[in-house]
């Protein structure tokens, strides 16, 4: 900044451009949807990771999220009385931890033509903190994961959340020396580059619905 910006503050140019800066800023989390022991979902998480920060996407930060990091109770489920304080903080830093994000990544394995319980019931404790954001999927079973994708849209429809066509979707079979050694083929690339693009695109869009 010049002599006379100093003086006298930035210009009106410079203002607006700070703001559009600071607008078109966003906040992705990579949310890791299963707690299973011996998961493959954290491989897969880490891949996800890996590939949307190589991209150098201007003004977007990737974060992960692991969903075995909050150990939530079974929404409804009644609790011992020395177990409430602690489940509320829980409950409380999982909530506020969603509301930091933009737009999300959900990671999910298929589980009876679903996604996982665990997640579902993440989900079932959040709804304003996730409203006019974006979605994104990554999946893995012997389908790759769709059904649990087309079980995600409909929750997520209901939580105001817009998720994207693409997804990306890992075959157990193809994708996993022996079912548990991740070994993405190159060809999964092309989508999740796709699924980026429109999640990066939504995610500018609804900005100032969540601005509001």
């Amino acid at each position: 900044m010049g002599f006379f910006s100093k003086l006298f503050g930035k210009s009106t140019t410079e203002e607006k451009a700070v703001e559009k800066k600071v607008e078109e800023s966003l906040k992705i989390g990579i949310v890791i949807g299963s707690v299973r022991q011996d998961r493959n979902a954290e491989a897969v998480a880490n891949w996800m990771l890996d590939f949307a920060r190589k991209r150098n996407d201007s003004q977007v930060e990737y974060e992960l999220v692991d969903l075995a990091n909050y150990d939530l109770p079974m929404l409804g489920l009644p609790l011992p009385e020395e177990q409430q304080e602690e489940s509320a903080k829980t409950i409380k830093a999982w909530s506020e931890k969603m509301a930091t994000y933009d737009a999300y990544i959900f990671v999910t394995p298929e589980y009876n033509h679903a996604t996982g319980g665990a997640l579902k019931n993440a989900l079932d404790y959040v709804n304003p903190e996730v409203n006019n954001k974006v979605a994104g999927f990554v999946g893995y079973g012997s389908l790759g994961g769709v059904r649990a994708h087309e079980n995600l849209r409909l929750i997520l429809g209901e939580l105001q959340v817009a998720d994207v066509r693409t997804a990306v979707t890992f075959s157990l079979m193809t994708d996993f020396e022996n079912m548990s050694e991740f070994k993405p083929a190159d060809y999964h690339e092309a989508n999740a580059n796709e699924m980026l693009d429109q999640i990066i695109s939504w995610s500018k869009a609804f900005k100032p619905l969540r601005d509001k």
